[in-house]
């Protein structure tokens, strides 16, 4: 199987997480889509809800979409979620599925900081969101890594891991901060949340000052 896994925080899970993953899934014909939440983002100190509640949020979503699959492996793991440690189990557990790793270009510029980051192409493929005004500087340490890993989606065949695919996606202006930000002053952003989630968080009383 070809599976793509979009993780993150998902402090809420929202429409700039749903929509880039179902364009990636179309252009590379995935055959699934795992969303995974982190437990204990290596880069954050604290998320604002628990981690039970983004696991419910995230199924919520997977209920509603059927492309999509809640992915617990970072969540139940009590320790910094480094994205190398889970690959190399799931692909240890799933030798013969060919993985595809969803992120932004903002994520791809800071790559370089990411616990054994090379490592990561011996896992998977990477695949970048792409999105106007990111670009990545020939002075960057990712660059060469880009420059020789870069492959469009139509010609990804025959390797299992190690390409960099940028994806176009179509641009939203949605963040969960200020999502929260908003939830806080008593705003529903219902363009940026799904109704489920929109229902959990209230029915939960969630992201309220």
């Amino acid at each position: 199987m070809r599976i793509g896994i979009l993780g993150g925080t998902f402090d809420p899970i929202h429409f700039g997480h749903i929509r880039p993953a179902q364009e990636v899934k179309l252009a590379l014909n995935l055959d699934k889509v795992w969303l995974m939440p982190n437990h204990i983002p290596p880069h954050k100190t604290s998320t604002s809800v628990s981690t039970e509640q983004r696991l419910e949020m995230t199924q919520l979503v997977c209920d509603e979409y059927s492309e999509f699959e809640l992915c617990a492996i970072e969540a139940k793991r009590e320790a910094p979620s480094y994205l190398v440690t889970t690959l190399k189990q799931i692909t240890k557990s799933q030798p013969n599925d060919e993985f595809f790793f969803i992120m932004g270009m903002d994520s791809l510029l800071s790559l370089d900081t990411w616990f054994e980051w090379q490592s990561l192409f011996s896992l998977c493929h990477i695949v970048v969101c792409q999105r106007p005004g990111w670009s990545l500087s020939p002075d960057s340490s990712i660059f060469s890594q880009y420059q020789s890993r870069a492959c469009s989606p139509n010609k990804i065949t025959g390797k299992q891991s190690g390409l960099i695919i940028p994806i176009p996606v179509t641009p939203q202006a949605i963040s969960s901060t200020h999502i929260r930000e908003q939830l806080s002053q008593g705003i529903t952003p219902t363009d940026a949340l799904p109704d489920k989630i929109i229902h959990y968080i209230k029915d939960k009383n969630l992201y309220r000052t």
